[in-house]
């Protein structure tokens, strides 16, 4: 499991993003809040990207996590972009337009790949050296699993030690949801494919942690 600069930009870069658009509106600019957004958001991305790697580490594949982008807009030969459109700005969008109210989370999303070690075995549990869209799709399912367990820490925190937690809380519920939408090449759509049981059953999840939330 390693992360490279390109994907420790990345993770940064995210992590400036939704916490400058979660700090918005304010009248004043605010720089403790601001710094506070991207401090959660830093943890929560870290927390989903290195539970996929280590899931990915016992699969014998490879994590490289790198900002969404979309190359096709149709379903008909031809119909996409020259090069592929990053969606970086799609947070801004949603939080100019809503003034706040509605944020947009997923503009992330990743690639899983055989290591070496996997691809050389050929026989016993590995016989088929690719990726399958269930490796895949636990894989993708694990980040997803651990925001909402680390949910389910700050919580337990809020209630002994300090109630400021509810908001850092909150936000890996929310985090966790927004993963599961099944579009483009985003974690929902890679366990949407892999499995819809397994897709439905985390929404289930999440729906439930997203109903204790607003409780």
């Amino acid at each position: 499991m390693e992360f490279d600069w390109k994907e420790v930009m990345v993770i940064i870069i995210a992590s400036l993003i939704l916490g400058l658009c979660f700090a918005y509106p304010s009248k004043n600019i605010d720089i403790t809040k601001i710094s506070l957004f991207v401090a959660y958001f830093l943890i929560i991305i870290l927390v989903n990207v290195i539970a996929k790697k280590v899931i990915a580490y016992t699969l014998e594949s490879d994590v490289k996590t790198k900002f969404w982008e979309i190359y096709n807009y149709g379903f008909r030969r031809g119909e996409h972009f020259r090069k592929p459109l990053p969606m970086l700005w799609l947070p801004f969008l949603f939080s100019f337009v809503t003034k706040g109210i509605f944020s947009w989370m997923p503009i992330l999303e990743c690639d899983i790949t055989p290591r070496v070690e996997r691809v050389s075995k050929r026989h016993g549990l590995y016989r088929f050296s690719e990726m399958t869209e269930w490796h895949v799709a636990l894989i993708s399912v694990a980040g997803i699993t651990a925001n909402l367990i680390l949910a389910v820490i700050l919580y337990i925190l809020m209630a002994t030690i300090n109630p400021g937690f509810e908001q850092f809380a909150r936000l890996n519920i929310f985090y966790a949801t927004w993963c599961l939408l099944p579009l483009s090449s985003l974690d929902g759509t890679k366990i949407f494919m892999g499995s819809k049981i397994l897709w439905f059953t985390t929404l289930i999840i999440c729906l439930f942690f997203l109903a204790f939330a607003f409780a």
